[in-house]
C-alpha cells in the first residue's frame, strides 16, 4: 500500500507543478481501503500508512499536508498550526475520534508537530482516496490527473492538480508571446 501511495503521489507531484508552501489536501477512507463499505472499518494502522508515507515524501519538498475529516465534522481539516497561521485559516475546537473525523485524522494529530482543525482551505492539489469528496477544499479549475495508481487497497483513488481561471473571450490568448507588445 504505502508503494502505491508513493507512485500516485510522484505521478501527481510530476503534472501539478506544486510550489514550496503550496497545499495538498488528503480525504481517504480506511475502511474504503480495506475493501468495506465508507465508515464502517476504520482503522488507524491504514491511515497511519497512508499519512505518514505523505508526511514523509510533501516534508523534503515543504508542501503542506491538509487532512480532510469526515462528514461528521463537516470535513474539517487538519493543519500544521504554522500553516493555518501564514495562510490565515480560522482554527476551530474539535477533536477527531475513529468514527468523528476518522482513522486519517486521527494519524494526522499523530504525525505533526501541531496540529489543529480548520473548517476550510483551498489548497492546489489532492488526493481522494475512496471518494471522500475533497473538491470543496480545492481551488478553482480542478483539473483531474490520471496515475497508473488507480486504487490505494480496495479504494478508487482520484488525483486532481489546479490552474488558474482562463478568462476573457473570444480576442482572449492564453499563453504569452512577446509579440504582442507589437501588436497594433
Amino acid at each position: 500500500m504505502e508503494l502505491d501511495v508513493k507512485q500516485g503521489l510522484s505521478e501527481l507531484l510530476e503534472q501539478a507543478n506544486l510550489r514550496p508552501g503550496d497545499i495538498l489536501v488528503l480525504g481517504m477512507s480506511t475502511s474504503e481501503i480495506q475493501g468495506n463499505a465508507i465508515g464502517k472499518h476504520p482503522s488507524l494502522n491504514v491511515a497511519r500508512a497512508v499519512v505518514n508515507t505523505l508526511v514523509e515524501e510533501l516534508k523534503p519538498l515543504n508542501i503542506h499536508l491538509a487532512v480532510q475529516g469526515c462528514e461528521h465534522l463537516n470535513r474539517a481539516l487538519v493543519v500544521e498550526r504554522p500553516v493555518a497561521e501564514k495562510y490565515g485559516f480560522e482554527i476551530v475546537t474539535v477533536f477527531p475520534a475513529v468514527h468523528a473525523g476518522g482513522s486519517g485524522q486521527l494519524a494526522a494529530f499523530e504525525a505533526f508537530a501541531e496540529p489543529v482543525e480548520i473548517e476550510h482551505i483551498v489548497a492546489q492539489a489532492g488526493i481522494d482516496i475512496g471518494d471522500t469528496m475533497i473538491g470543496m477544499h480545492i481551488k478553482h479549475v480542478q483539473i483531474p490527473v490520471r496515475t497508473s495508481i488507480k486504487s490505494i487497497g480496495a479504494a478508487h483513488v482520484t488525483y486532481a492538480r489546479t490552474r488558474p481561471k482562463l478568462i476573457g473571450g473570444q480576442r482572449a490568448k492564453y499563453e504569452w508571446d512577446p509579440n504582442f507588445l507589437n501588436e497594433d
